[in-house]
């Protein structure tokens, strides 16, 4: 059974969407504040949050670099910002979806859903996959990827999008046919989300950005793969 944290500092709020994710057979843990957000975090029982922006004692955004310090579980965050900046903001701080307040909570449950199967898929046969003389390794089993040796921290939206491009290396994919493999079919945005989800994932394994050797830019495409398997 999965767990999920609920962090909002309104009771009703929390009320409501405990009740819905119980009756779909989720298990639930609850905090009012970020400070308690970030305890459960660390106990590790935790396999998605619905974090809220707003809280009384920190921001959603400090709670969410926080949870990325220690894991890579997903984050769903609430909120009633809607301009493009608050979303990027929030995907290079590592959120893996938004949902706007008012809410539906089954469209919530949805994306619960959507996205922690996104993060149970595996679709790779080999356990480990290396590219560049081992310059970037990727556990498959383990959800690891490791670049010169060390290993770093991604996302599950961030790992998906690599582990989709990797499966293919030299293949364009469209920024229509990454948020479908990604984010799903569900997701409502703009394609160019993945633009910075992009952006995101060269910083940690690109050794030059302005010259990536792993994920290519197809000018008016796309992206695709480029890094050779060792």
């Amino acid at each position: 059974m999965r767990t999920i944290l609920i962090v909002d500092d309104e009771d009703k709020i929390r009320e409501v969407v405990v009740s819905y994710l119980q009756k779909e057979g989720f298990r639930t843990m609850e905090a009012a504040d970020g400070k308690g957000a970030m305890e459960i975090v660390r106990s590790g029982k935790v396999d998605l949050v619905i974090l809220d922006l707003m809280l009384p004692d920190l921001s959603g955004e400090e709670v969410c670099q926080f949870i990325r310090q220690y894991s890579a579980i997903p984050i769903i965050m609430l909120t009633a910002k809607v301009t493009e900046d608050d979303r990027v903001k929030g995907l290079s701080l590592g959120a893996d979806d938004y949902v706007l307040k008012p809410f539906s909570p089954r469209e919530l449950i949805a994306r619960v859903r959507a996205n922690l199967r996104r993060w149970q898929e595996d679709e790779l046969l080999a356990e480990t996959i290396s590219f560049q003389s081992d310059d970037l390794v990727i556990h498959t089993t383990a959800r690891e990827v490791f670049k010169n040796r060390e290993r770093i921290a991604l996302t599950p939206t961030e790992y998906k999008l690599l582990f989709t491009l990797a499966r293919h290396p030299g293949r364009i994919f469209t920024r229509e046919d990454l948020v479908q493999k990604v984010l799903g079919y569900d997701f409502e945005g703009d394609a160019r989300a993945i633009d910075q989800h992009v952006k995101n994932l060269r910083q940690k394994i690109e050794s030059d950005q302005k010259n990536p050797v792993y994920i290519s830019t197809v000018f008016a495409v796309g992206y695709r793969f480029a890094g050779g398997q060792s």
